[in-house]
């Protein structure tokens, strides 16, 4: 498989293929993604709590988020990788965002993703014209969490159902090659899909968006506490690695492990001049 551009995901919404996207953190887990020949990876800023602890993914840093991507960038060459340009790193300006943008880009990143739509529009337009391709985001902003007092389904109102299209319409007008659409009704997802041309990546908004993204640990269900109505657990990771190492521990403590399969001696001859 050949490394993905802009322009092969603009294909698959053209040719009505259904995609798949995913985030990813680390070496490790992206060369897996790699291999199956996911098109996009998105290093998303919910790193901020996956990789780093945090509540939300308000307080990760641009520092925070380059150390992830210049992991995932060395174990991914073939998807179109998205960085997810952190909370404060683009809306002060879009001097600022191109100046911030650009260490992403330097550090292997194809694009980068920002969320808002009417209101930060300037910022995607000065982006695009700087040469960094940009990823739009709208509908339910988890950087905008303080704001949405928590992680609430966005649009369901005519009025904000509406002021939605005309982010996700703002988006695309001004030079976004794609739009992700999180937390809003499925019928509205639909319609924008089909009301704009670039391709739409939903999360947690229905089946008729021309792709999906979800994040790696909700997949396979890293954590035993946190089940998002929008993701499904295609596997307990979560046990299987505790029982894993369960056992490795108690191997370990009881002296089954290592065993002569895991070590060599010396020769009795050196041994015994020793």
């Amino acid at each position: 498989m050949k490394k993905t551009y802009l322009e092969d995901i603009q294909k698959l919404k053209n040719a009505n293929q259904k995609f798949a996207t995913i985030t990813a953190y680390d070496y490790t887990s992206s060369k897996i993604i790699n291999d199956l020949g996911f098109p996009l990876i998105l290093v998303g800023d919910s790193a901020s709590m996956v990789v780093y602890g945090y509540d939300d993914t308000t307080p990760v840093s641009i520092e925070e988020m380059l150390f992830v991507l210049k992991a995932v960038v060395r174990g991914a060459p073939k998807p179109l990788i998205v960085a997810d340009m952190p909370f404060l790193s683009y809306q002060p300006s879009p001097e600022e965002a191109i100046k911030n943008a650009g260490l992403f880009i330097k550090n292997g990143a194809n694009a980068v993703k920002l969320e808002g739509g009417v209101s930060h529009s300037d910022k995607i337009l000065a982006l695009v014209q700087s040469g960094i391709p940009v990823m739009g985001h709208v509908g339910l902003m988890p950087q905008s969490v303080n704001v949405t007092s928590g992680y609430k389904v966005q649009g369901k109102s005519d009025a904000d159902a509406n002021k939605i299209i005309e982010d996700a319409l703002a988006v695309e007008e001004a030079g976004a090659f794609s739009v992700v659409l999180e937390g809003i009704p499925g019928n509205l997802a639909k319609k924008i899909t089909e009301k704009i041309n670039i391709p739409t990546i939903g999360i947690g908004s229905g089946p008729n968006c021309d792709g999906q993204i979800q994040v790696f640990h909700d997949l396979l269900g890293l954590d035993k506490c946190f089940n998002p109505k929008h993701s499904k657990k295609f596997v307990n990771s979560y046990d299987l690695f505790f029982n894993a190492l369960e056992n490795y521990k108690n191997d370990v403590e009881s002296s089954k492990f290592p065993n002569k399969e895991h070590y060599i001696n010396i020769s009795s001859e050196v041994e015994k001049n020793n």
